[in-house]
């Protein structure tokens, strides 16, 4: 558990190096970003793609992306040292975030 906490910790921090609209300001911050983003994955989520499944349904699942996005937001909302410039730039974070993620974890995990 601490190590996936860590390779998402990574994978935050070099997001936000990656996109100019994103911006963290150190690696602590970037744990706490990967923290609270587990947390809020694992027990906001699963209610917000219930609520909106018909949605989703009819969107073929891109609508899960929105989710991830404004979800990155309340994150964005909630710790002083990671801040985001838009939407746009939360959906690219979460993007690129699970593109990285899925690198690290496939090389370390």
């Amino acid at each position: 558990m601490i190590w996936a906490w860590l390779l998402n910790s990574i994978s935050v921090y070099a997001t936000a190096s990656l996109l100019k609209g994103v911006e963290i300001k150190n690696f602590w911050s970037a744990l706490f970003v990967a923290a609270l983003l587990a947390l809020i994955n694992t027990f906001i989520k699963p209610i917000l793609v219930i609520l909106s499944l018909p949605i989703t349904i009819l969107t073929f699942g891109l609508f899960v992306w929105v989710i991830n996005a404004l979800l990155i937001m309340l994150v964005d909302a909630m710790v002083e040292g990671f801040k985001l410039k838009s939407f746009g730039w939360a959906l690219g974070f979460g993007l690129v975030m699970s593109v990285i993620s899925w690198v690290l974890f496939s090389l370390f995990g």
